[in-house]
């Protein structure tokens, strides 16, 4: 199990650093990277999907009761689009989110979100910040994952909403670790709707979030 979970980890640093390089989140300009090597969209691609099915059963995946609805049935609409495994991308998404958001990591929230979406987390990061407020957040599991709806955009955009079940445990405490919101041994069930958006004019995989709601 350790020697698993260590190709893991070692599977997600690789491909945060690949990321970076082959720009596929569109927010980094050629001319931040003058040196480096762009990744071929076709190697990119290969290990993405590699190390996609290397972590296809990740723990945070595992129990997680997929539902259906009519929505699904626009997804036809999308070539080769494979639902267990984008709602299994989608829970390693919720999870890191939720992870970074706490900890103030704003580089893995821009890798993972829209510019627009990025601005305001990082807004409320700094406003925390400036006001002494430390974030905990511990994700005990996902309970159910569904998609809502699902919109494909003149332009070749298209827009997942997923719907997210998960339990929580959610604290606000002052610099000197004081709680001052929250309770540390009461767990949330908490519903959201998270909605994932990509071109489908490129061959990216990448699905990126563009907006957060709870339900």
């Amino acid at each position: 199990m350790s020697s698993y979970i260590d190709l893991i980890f070692l599977g997600i640093v690789v491909l945060l650093v690949l990321y970076r390089l082959y720009d596929v989140l569109g927010t980094r300009p050629d001319s931040s990277m003058p040196h480096i090597k762009v990744v071929s969209k076709k190697e990119f691609e290969k290990i993405y999907h590699m190390l996609e099915k290397q972590a296809e059963e990740a723990e945070s995946f595992k129990g997680v009761q997929i539902n259906t609805s009519k929505a699904d049935k626009s997804l036809l609409q999308i070539k080769d689009f494979d639902k267990t495994d984008f709602l299994r991308r989608v829970s390693k998404v919720f999870e890191m989110m939720l992870t970074s958001f706490a900890s103030a990591d704003k580089e893995t929230i821009q890798m993972l979100t829209t510019p627009n979406l990025y601005q305001k987390f990082s807004d409320i990061i700094d406003q925390r910040l400036k006001d002494g407020v430390i974030a905990e957040s511990d994700l005990i599991k996902i309970d159910e994952l569904g998609i809502e709806n699902v919109k494909i955009l003149q332009k070749g955009t298209a827009k997942i909403a997923v719907k997210i079940t998960s339990e929580q445990i959610n604290v606000l405490k002052n610099a000197q670790g004081e709680l001052i919101e929250g309770d540390e041994n009461f767990v949330q069930k908490i519903t959201d709707v998270w909605t994932f958006e990509k071109n489908l004019n490129t061959p990216s995989p990448v699905w990126l979030l563009s907006s957060t709601k709870k339900k």
